[in-house]
Protein backbone atom coordinates (compact mmCIF):
# COMPACT_ATOMS: atom_id res chain seq x y z
CA UNK A 1 0.00 0.00 0.00
CA UNK A 2 1.16 3.43 -0.88
CA UNK A 3 -1.38 5.37 0.37
CA UNK A 4 1.11 6.75 3.57
CA UNK A 5 0.82 10.25 2.63
CA UNK A 6 -1.43 10.02 -0.35
CA UNK A 7 -5.07 11.96 0.99
CA UNK A 8 -8.08 12.18 -1.84
CA UNK A 9 -10.35 15.33 -1.60
CA UNK A 10 -13.67 14.85 -3.37
CA UNK A 11 -14.80 18.44 -4.99
CA UNK A 12 -18.26 18.67 -3.78
CA UNK A 13 -20.01 21.66 -3.48
CA UNK A 14 -21.67 22.21 -7.16
CA UNK A 15 -25.31 22.55 -8.28
CA UNK A 16 -25.90 20.52 -11.02
CA UNK A 17 -28.09 23.02 -12.77
CA UNK A 18 -28.12 21.37 -16.37
CA UNK A 19 -29.11 17.98 -14.82
CA UNK A 20 -32.69 20.02 -13.71
CA UNK A 21 -35.39 19.62 -12.71
CA UNK A 22 -33.61 16.57 -10.64
CA UNK A 23 -30.56 18.68 -9.48
CA UNK A 24 -32.21 20.88 -7.19
CA UNK A 25 -30.53 23.62 -4.63
CA UNK A 26 -31.83 21.42 -2.18
CA UNK A 27 -30.25 18.35 -3.60
CA UNK A 28 -27.48 18.76 -6.06
CA UNK A 29 -26.66 15.97 -8.68
CA UNK A 30 -23.42 14.40 -6.84
CA UNK A 31 -26.23 13.91 -3.64
CA UNK A 32 -28.35 11.55 -6.32
CA UNK A 33 -28.07 7.85 -7.72
CA UNK A 34 -27.85 8.84 -11.71
CA UNK A 35 -26.85 5.74 -12.51
CA UNK A 36 -29.65 3.38 -10.85
CA UNK A 37 -27.28 1.38 -9.16
CA UNK A 38 -28.61 2.95 -5.87
CA UNK A 39 -25.38 4.98 -4.77
CA UNK A 40 -25.03 8.41 -4.99
CA UNK A 41 -22.29 10.07 -7.34
CA UNK A 42 -20.53 10.98 -4.02
CA UNK A 43 -20.90 7.64 -2.39
CA UNK A 44 -19.53 5.86 -5.94
CA UNK A 45 -16.38 8.58 -5.55
CA UNK A 46 -15.61 7.61 -1.48
CA UNK A 47 -16.36 4.32 -2.76
CA UNK A 48 -13.23 4.21 -5.31
CA UNK A 49 -10.96 5.54 -2.48
CA UNK A 50 -11.87 3.07 0.53
CA UNK A 51 -9.51 0.33 -1.34
CA UNK A 52 -6.47 2.48 -1.51
CA UNK A 53 -6.54 4.99 1.97
CA UNK A 54 -7.88 4.70 5.16
CA UNK A 55 -10.88 6.68 5.59
CA UNK A 56 -9.39 9.17 7.71
CA UNK A 57 -7.60 9.88 4.91
CA UNK A 58 -10.69 10.98 2.69
CA UNK A 59 -11.68 14.72 2.61
CA UNK A 60 -15.02 16.26 1.45
CA UNK A 61 -15.09 19.99 0.47
CA UNK A 62 -19.09 21.09 -0.07
CA UNK A 63 -20.66 24.27 0.53
CA UNK A 64 -21.81 24.69 4.09
CA UNK A 65 -25.33 23.82 3.29
CA UNK A 66 -24.53 20.51 2.32
CA UNK A 67 -22.77 19.45 5.53
CA UNK A 68 -25.02 17.71 7.03
CA UNK A 69 -26.56 16.03 3.80
CA UNK A 70 -22.43 14.52 3.33
CA UNK A 71 -22.39 13.32 7.26
CA UNK A 72 -26.16 10.85 5.95
CA UNK A 73 -24.46 9.74 2.94
CA UNK A 74 -20.71 9.15 4.53
CA UNK A 75 -21.54 7.68 7.98
CA UNK A 76 -18.14 6.39 8.16
CA UNK A 77 -16.32 9.61 6.85
CA UNK A 78 -14.75 11.31 10.56
CA UNK A 79 -17.33 14.51 10.51
CA UNK A 80 -13.88 17.01 10.26
CA UNK A 81 -13.26 15.68 7.01
CA UNK A 82 -16.20 17.15 5.58
CA UNK A 83 -15.52 20.82 5.03
CA UNK A 84 -17.91 23.11 4.35
CA UNK A 85 -17.26 26.28 2.32
CA UNK A 86 -19.51 29.15 3.94
CA UNK A 87 -19.59 30.78 0.10
CA UNK A 88 -18.68 29.21 -3.02
CA UNK A 89 -15.40 31.07 -4.35
CA UNK A 90 -14.59 28.60 -7.29
CA UNK A 91 -12.12 25.83 -7.15
CA UNK A 92 -9.04 27.11 -6.67
CA UNK A 93 -10.16 28.77 -3.12
CA UNK A 94 -12.09 25.34 -2.45
CA UNK A 95 -8.79 23.06 -3.12
CA UNK A 96 -6.70 26.10 -1.28
CA UNK A 97 -8.89 25.37 1.67
CA UNK A 98 -8.18 21.69 1.23
CA UNK A 99 -5.06 22.34 1.36
CA UNK A 100 -4.69 23.90 4.65
CA UNK A 101 -6.81 21.18 6.58
CA UNK A 102 -4.08 18.81 4.88
CA UNK A 103 -1.12 20.97 6.34
CA UNK A 104 -2.09 20.44 9.71
CA UNK A 105 -2.70 16.57 9.40
CA UNK A 106 0.44 15.67 7.68
CA UNK A 107 2.93 18.08 6.75
CA UNK A 108 3.78 15.85 3.77
CA UNK A 109 0.43 15.20 2.52
CA UNK A 110 0.09 14.89 -1.33
CA UNK A 111 -3.79 15.94 -2.10
CA UNK A 112 -5.25 14.10 -5.11
CA UNK A 113 -7.96 16.17 -5.80
CA UNK A 114 -11.38 14.23 -7.28
CA UNK A 115 -14.56 15.21 -8.13
CA UNK A 116 -18.21 14.05 -7.38
CA UNK A 117 -20.24 14.26 -10.41
CA UNK A 118 -18.07 11.83 -12.86
CA UNK A 119 -18.71 8.96 -13.86
CA UNK A 120 -15.64 6.16 -13.45
CA UNK A 121 -16.66 2.92 -14.96
CA UNK A 122 -12.80 1.52 -14.45
CA UNK A 123 -11.97 2.71 -10.90
CA UNK A 124 -8.73 0.16 -10.44
CA UNK A 125 -7.02 2.39 -12.94
CA UNK A 126 -8.28 5.25 -11.29
CA UNK A 127 -6.80 3.57 -8.07
CA UNK A 128 -3.34 2.48 -10.09
CA UNK A 129 -2.73 5.91 -11.44
CA UNK A 130 -3.17 7.85 -8.39
CA UNK A 131 -0.39 5.84 -6.71
CA UNK A 132 1.88 6.17 -9.79
CA UNK A 133 0.77 10.14 -9.97
CA UNK A 134 1.84 10.73 -6.00
CA UNK A 135 5.42 9.41 -6.27
CA UNK A 136 5.82 11.85 -9.40
CA UNK A 137 4.46 14.21 -6.89
CA UNK A 138 6.83 14.24 -4.60
CA UNK A 139 9.35 15.88 -6.63
CA UNK A 140 7.26 18.82 -7.06
CA UNK A 141 5.45 18.65 -10.00
CA UNK A 142 1.63 19.35 -10.67
CA UNK A 143 0.00 16.52 -12.21
CA UNK A 144 -3.18 16.29 -13.61
CA UNK A 145 -4.73 13.12 -15.19
CA UNK A 146 -5.63 13.17 -18.32
CA UNK A 147 -8.59 11.49 -20.28
CA UNK A 148 -7.29 9.70 -23.84
CA UNK A 149 -10.09 11.19 -26.35
CA UNK A 150 -12.41 8.62 -28.30
CA UNK A 151 -14.18 11.33 -29.87
CA UNK A 152 -13.88 15.06 -30.95
CA UNK A 153 -15.58 16.24 -28.11
CA UNK A 154 -16.31 20.37 -28.12
CA UNK A 155 -17.19 20.17 -24.42
CA UNK A 156 -14.23 19.72 -23.30
CA UNK A 157 -10.68 21.45 -22.21
CA UNK A 158 -8.01 19.95 -23.73
CA UNK A 159 -4.32 19.24 -22.56
CA UNK A 160 -1.71 18.97 -25.28
CA UNK A 161 0.99 16.39 -24.01
CA UNK A 162 4.81 16.73 -24.65
CA UNK A 163 7.88 14.66 -24.51
CA UNK A 164 7.67 11.33 -21.85
CA UNK A 165 8.58 11.61 -17.93
CA UNK A 166 8.80 8.00 -17.27
CA UNK A 167 6.81 5.39 -16.26
CA UNK A 168 5.08 5.27 -12.37
CA UNK A 169 2.77 2.52 -11.06
CA UNK A 170 2.99 1.28 -14.83
CA UNK A 171 1.38 4.78 -15.80
CA UNK A 172 3.43 6.72 -18.34
CA UNK A 173 3.59 10.41 -17.57
CA UNK A 174 4.55 13.31 -19.68
CA UNK A 175 5.09 16.85 -19.87
CA UNK A 176 2.38 19.50 -20.78
CA UNK A 177 3.03 21.26 -23.02
CA UNK A 178 -0.42 24.18 -22.84
CA UNK A 179 -3.87 24.03 -21.81
CA UNK A 180 -6.37 24.19 -24.48
CA UNK A 181 -9.99 25.99 -24.18
CA UNK A 182 -13.05 24.19 -25.34
CA UNK A 183 -12.53 23.48 -28.52
CA UNK A 184 -14.87 24.16 -32.51
CA UNK A 185 -15.44 21.09 -33.96
CA UNK A 186 -13.07 21.34 -36.51
CA UNK A 187 -10.42 21.82 -33.81
CA UNK A 188 -11.57 18.88 -31.85
CA UNK A 189 -11.17 16.88 -34.91
CA UNK A 190 -7.32 18.61 -35.02
CA UNK A 191 -6.07 17.40 -32.22
CA UNK A 192 -7.64 13.78 -32.35
CA UNK A 193 -5.60 13.46 -35.19
CA UNK A 194 -2.77 14.80 -33.88
CA UNK A 195 -2.54 12.01 -31.16
CA UNK A 196 -1.14 14.04 -28.69
CA UNK A 197 -4.35 15.91 -27.10
CA UNK A 198 -6.35 14.42 -23.92
CA UNK A 199 -9.33 16.40 -22.07
CA UNK A 200 -8.61 17.90 -19.21
CA UNK A 201 -10.48 16.03 -16.15
CA UNK A 202 -10.20 18.03 -13.81
CA UNK A 203 -8.37 15.73 -11.48
CA UNK A 204 -4.98 16.89 -9.97
CA UNK A 205 -2.32 15.67 -7.77
CA UNK A 206 0.04 17.41 -6.06
CA UNK A 207 2.26 17.99 -2.45
CA UNK A 208 0.13 20.32 -0.77
CA UNK A 209 3.37 22.65 0.00
CA UNK A 210 3.69 22.73 -4.09
CA UNK A 211 -0.03 23.95 -4.35
CA UNK A 212 0.29 26.66 -1.88
CA UNK A 213 3.48 28.05 -3.38
CA UNK A 214 1.74 27.99 -6.19
CA UNK A 215 -0.67 30.26 -4.92
CA UNK A 216 1.23 32.39 -3.25
CA UNK A 217 3.12 33.41 -7.11
CA UNK A 218 0.10 33.09 -9.16
CA UNK A 219 -2.93 34.13 -6.31
CA UNK A 220 -1.66 36.50 -3.97
CA UNK A 221 -4.80 37.30 -2.54
CA UNK A 222 -6.07 33.93 -2.27
CA UNK A 223 -2.65 32.74 -0.55
CA UNK A 224 -3.02 35.86 1.76
CA UNK A 225 -6.60 35.02 2.44
CA UNK A 226 -5.63 31.42 3.35
CA UNK A 227 -2.92 31.71 5.67
CA UNK A 228 -5.20 34.80 7.10
CA UNK A 229 -7.47 32.25 8.13
CA UNK A 230 -5.17 28.92 9.11
CA UNK A 231 -4.96 29.53 12.72
CA UNK A 232 -8.44 30.00 13.25
CA UNK A 233 -9.39 26.96 11.57
CA UNK A 234 -10.88 24.00 14.06
CA UNK A 235 -11.31 27.01 16.91
CA UNK A 236 -14.11 29.14 17.87
CA UNK A 237 -12.88 32.40 16.28
CA UNK A 238 -13.36 29.93 12.54
CA UNK A 239 -16.36 31.67 11.68
CA UNK A 240 -15.04 35.12 12.79
CA UNK A 241 -12.02 34.32 10.08
CA UNK A 242 -14.50 33.02 7.49
CA UNK A 243 -15.63 36.27 7.45
CA UNK A 244 -12.70 38.58 7.48
CA UNK A 245 -10.80 36.86 4.87
CA UNK A 246 -12.92 34.17 2.50
CA UNK A 247 -15.88 36.27 2.02
CA UNK A 248 -14.25 39.22 0.31
CA UNK A 249 -12.61 36.71 -1.68
CA UNK A 250 -13.24 38.13 -5.55
CA UNK A 251 -15.13 35.79 -8.18
CA UNK A 252 -14.91 32.31 -8.66
CA UNK A 253 -11.36 30.96 -10.04
CA UNK A 254 -10.60 27.76 -11.14
CA UNK A 255 -7.75 25.85 -10.29
CA UNK A 256 -7.04 25.65 -14.24
CA UNK A 257 -7.21 29.46 -15.06
CA UNK A 258 -5.77 30.28 -11.54
CA UNK A 259 -3.08 28.14 -11.12
CA UNK A 260 -2.74 25.04 -13.71
CA UNK A 261 -2.33 27.43 -17.10
CA UNK A 262 1.10 29.30 -15.49
CA UNK A 263 2.56 26.71 -13.52
CA UNK A 264 5.99 26.13 -13.77
CA UNK A 265 6.01 21.95 -13.49
CA UNK A 266 3.17 20.60 -15.13
CA UNK A 267 2.90 16.87 -15.79
CA UNK A 268 0.10 14.62 -16.97
CA UNK A 269 -1.03 11.00 -17.09
CA UNK A 270 -3.34 10.19 -20.55
CA UNK A 271 -5.07 7.54 -18.70
CA UNK A 272 -8.45 5.37 -19.71
CA UNK A 273 -10.97 5.19 -16.63
CA UNK A 274 -14.26 4.49 -18.46
CA UNK A 275 -14.49 8.28 -17.73
CA UNK A 276 -17.65 10.55 -18.20
CA UNK A 277 -18.37 13.92 -16.77
CA UNK A 278 -22.01 13.87 -16.08
CA UNK A 279 -22.69 17.60 -16.71
CA UNK A 280 -26.18 17.15 -19.07
CA UNK A 281 -29.06 14.90 -19.62
CA UNK A 282 -27.86 13.58 -23.13
CA UNK A 283 -24.31 12.51 -21.29
CA UNK A 284 -26.61 9.83 -19.27
CA UNK A 285 -28.31 9.03 -22.04
CA UNK A 286 -25.60 8.27 -23.95
CA UNK A 287 -23.29 6.57 -21.50
CA UNK A 288 -26.32 4.35 -18.90
CA UNK A 289 -26.99 0.79 -20.35
CA UNK A 290 -30.09 0.70 -22.57
CA UNK A 291 -32.90 -1.81 -23.01
CA UNK A 292 -33.45 -3.53 -26.36
CA UNK A 293 -35.06 -0.41 -27.83
CA UNK A 294 -32.57 1.67 -26.43
CA UNK A 295 -34.11 3.75 -24.63
CA UNK A 296 -32.85 4.37 -20.85
CA UNK A 297 -35.57 4.03 -18.70
CA UNK A 298 -35.69 5.03 -15.10
CA UNK A 299 -39.58 4.88 -14.81
CA UNK A 300 -42.64 2.76 -15.67
CA UNK A 301 -42.60 3.03 -19.43
CA UNK A 302 -44.54 1.99 -21.77
CA UNK A 303 -44.08 2.98 -25.66
CA UNK A 304 -44.51 2.35 -29.35
CA UNK A 305 -42.04 3.15 -31.91
CA UNK A 306 -39.49 5.33 -29.30
CA UNK A 307 -35.93 5.11 -29.57
CA UNK A 308 -32.62 6.73 -28.07
CA UNK A 309 -34.83 8.19 -25.17
CA UNK A 310 -34.25 8.69 -21.80
CA UNK A 311 -37.10 8.83 -19.54
CA UNK A 312 -37.22 9.62 -15.85
CA UNK A 313 -39.82 9.54 -13.30
CA UNK A 314 -40.49 8.72 -9.55
CA UNK A 315 -44.11 7.87 -9.57
CA UNK A 316 -45.78 8.49 -12.63
CA UNK A 317 -46.34 5.96 -15.84
CA UNK A 318 -44.45 7.39 -19.07
CA UNK A 319 -46.45 6.42 -22.40
CA UNK A 320 -43.98 7.32 -25.61
CA UNK A 321 -45.04 7.26 -29.25
CA UNK A 322 -42.70 7.49 -32.18
CA UNK A 323 -40.21 9.56 -29.90
CA UNK A 324 -36.45 9.63 -30.83
CA UNK A 325 -33.01 10.92 -29.69
CA UNK A 326 -35.42 12.75 -26.99
CA UNK A 327 -35.26 13.44 -22.66
CA UNK A 328 -38.44 13.73 -20.97
CA UNK A 329 -37.44 14.15 -17.07
CA UNK A 330 -40.34 13.88 -14.27
CA UNK A 331 -40.26 15.12 -11.03
CA UNK A 332 -42.98 15.86 -8.48
CA UNK A 333 -43.19 19.34 -9.38
CA UNK A 334 -41.78 19.77 -12.92
CA UNK A 335 -41.54 17.88 -16.17
CA UNK A 336 -38.57 18.48 -18.64
CA UNK A 337 -39.43 17.48 -22.24
CA UNK A 338 -36.65 17.75 -24.97
CA UNK A 339 -34.35 16.85 -28.07
CA UNK A 340 -31.11 14.97 -26.40
CA UNK A 341 -28.79 17.60 -28.79
CA UNK A 342 -30.42 20.52 -26.95
CA UNK A 343 -29.57 19.51 -23.44
CA UNK A 344 -27.29 22.15 -23.17
CA UNK A 345 -30.14 24.64 -23.46
CA UNK A 346 -31.38 23.74 -19.77
CA UNK A 347 -29.60 26.41 -18.52
CA UNK A 348 -31.76 29.11 -20.59
CA UNK A 349 -35.04 27.16 -18.93
CA UNK A 350 -33.48 28.07 -15.80
CA UNK A 351 -33.08 31.99 -16.68
CA UNK A 352 -36.25 32.19 -17.27
CA UNK A 353 -37.84 30.62 -14.27
CA UNK A 354 -35.94 32.89 -12.52
CA UNK A 355 -36.85 36.20 -14.46
CA UNK A 356 -40.55 34.46 -13.81
CA UNK A 357 -40.05 34.68 -10.11
CA UNK A 358 -40.99 31.03 -9.97
CA UNK A 359 -37.63 30.53 -8.23
CA UNK A 360 -39.00 27.86 -5.75
CA UNK A 361 -39.06 25.07 -8.37
CA UNK A 362 -35.07 25.44 -8.57
CA UNK A 363 -35.05 25.09 -4.39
Amino acid sequence: MSGTHLYPVILAGGIGSRLWPRSRKSTPKQFLDLTGNGRSMLQEAYDRMVPLVPKEHIFVITNAEYVELVRAQLPDLPGDNIVGEPAARGSAAAIGLAALHLRREDPDAIMAVLTADHLIRKPEALRQVLIGAAELAQQGELITLGIQPTYPETGYGYIEMDLPLGVYNDCEARRVRCFREKPDRATAEAFLAAGNYVWNSGMFVWRQDAIMEEFRRQMPQLYTALEGLAPALGSTREQEAYERYWMPLKGNVTIDYGVMEGARSVAVFPVDLGWDDIGSWAALLDVLPKDEAGNVCHARHVHHESSNVLVFSHKRLIATIGLRDMIVVDTDDAILVMPADRAQDVKTIIEQIKKQGLDHYLE
